[in-house]
């Protein structure tokens, strides 16, 4: 509540009193650290207004009487906004001005290298300071900015500064930041159980945040590489405090990496969950694509491609009909009968060639379903152009039609 009268006390005041530096600046800093975490916490109407408390809050720093910097809560208010993305001259021109020594010239010299791209070489130093000022205004943004400067040579230390940063700053845009980034290196080192556990936290916590999209990627990585190891329990357990649409969303993402790479029983589970959730044709549409997906390399493979095949194509998006288009020709030499040509040898396909490096690329769908006595692999030409998860599935579609086709040969030699 107190700081929401804040908020409101810095537009309390004409515009010719603020200017003439009546309202001190951390009061002024107040207001947007109020407006910083309510986007985070899901008012998007707030981004406008923070562009706008950037700027206003900047303007003040630059006209204030350098003696106003006495007042230590002003200094520490100079270093946030630096830190809050803030205008990183701004800093440069108060530390300039600052004959009286009221900032800390490691503080302000740390900071100007970590705003200008070389934190690095400030790693030791930064995390030293973010010790020192552990207790202090400052302690949970140098504590984020020490992990961010961390994460690339050592992301074990940088975890423990980001847990350091959300512990001692609930509910703001610096915890919503640490969550985040959390779970993005536990992802990505394989560190399962703390994963899922920062997960749970930021999915209860930020799942209206502007950056929520970011986490969706990271949970789906997460879920798609280890499942098996995380369970169905487990990812009900990190979703359950999100509203049905942003559960479909995040069990079609599911269901479609899944798809792509294989992981069927994952991508059945991850469908059906999306179909008990939808109300909406579109996802309902994507979830019985990415579980026919999954049951191609089954027995029912017929009854699941004629399930694809049934589904309307205004409920597709370009990059999932050509995902149909390609579970379409795997199934169909699947069940079809190896020829001489897709038993040859492929040619290498010699794109130094100036006349063929221009020659111009056919959509996937005629790409795919070219002529079948080509010996040429009818994808290289186009793979530039393709959605890059389409090129996994006819990459891994191709592989295993190979291996089928050998043993077909095996077993039916006069064919």
């Amino acid at each position: 509540m107190a700081t929401t009268l804040v908020f409101g006390a810095a537009f309390a005041y004409p515009a010719s009193a603020q200017d003439h530096g009546e309202l001190a600046p951390y009061v002024m800093l107040r207001s947007l650290q109020f407006v910083q975490d309510s986007v985070v916490l899901g008012d998007h109407s707030a981004a406008e207004m923070q562009r706008f408390m950037l700027e206003r809050v900047d303007q003040r720093f630059r006209a204030a009487n350098p003696s106003i910097f006495e007042d230590p809560r002003n200094v520490d208010a100079a270093l946030i906004y630096a830190m809050s993305g803030g205008n990183p001259a701004t800093l440069e021109f108060l530390a300039a001005r600052d004959i009286a020594g009221n900032f800390d010239s490691r503080i302000a010299d740390a900071l100007r290298k970590y705003l200008s791209g070389k934190g690095t070489l400030v790693a030791k130093s930064l995390g030293e300071m973010a010790k020192e000022y552990r207790d202090e205004k400052i302690g949970p943004y140098l504590s984020l900015v020490s992990g961010n400067v961390m994460v690339a040579t050592d992301p074990k230390d940088a975890l423990v500064f980001y847990d350091w940063a959300r512990l001692t700053a609930p509910g703001t845009i610096i915890e919503e930041a640490a969550l985040r980034r959390s779970v993005a290196i536990t992802v990505d080192a394989d560190m399962v159980e703390q994963a899922l556990s920062y997960a749970r936290r930021y999915a209860r916590r930020f799942i209206h945040s502007p950056y929520a999209s970011q986490f969706a990627d990271f949970f789906v990585q997460l879920v798609v590489g280890h499942f098996g190891e995380i369970t169905e329990e487990d990812i009900d357990g990190a979703l359950e405090f999100m509203d049905v649409d942003r559960r479909r969303e995040v069990f079609l993402r599911v269901a479609r990496a899944a798809a792509i790479a294989g992981k069927n029983d994952l991508a059945r589970l991850a469908s059906a969950k999306v179909e008990a959730l939808s109300g909406n044709p579109t996802p309902e549409a994507l979830a019985r694509l990415y579980g026919g997906l999954a049951d191609i390399p089954t027995n029912d493979i017929r009854a699941a491609m004629q399930a694809i095949s049934d589904i309307p194509e205004e409920t597709l998006s370009p990059r999932d009909r050509a995902l149909r288009e390609a579970a379409k020709v795997v199934a169909e030499q699947v069940v079809g009968w190896p020829t001489a040509e897709s038993l040859a040898q492929e040619k290498p396909i010699n794109m130094t060639n100036t006349e063929d490096a221009k020659s111009p690329v056919a959509s996937p769908r005629n790409e795919i379903a070219g002529p079948a006595a080509t010996t040429e692999d009818p994808t290289a030409g186009a793979a530039a152009k393709f959605d890059p998860a389409f090129q996994t599935y006819v990459d891994s579609g191709r592989s295993k039609l190979n291996a089928i086709d050998e043993m077909l040969k095996e077993e039916n030699p006069s064919k």
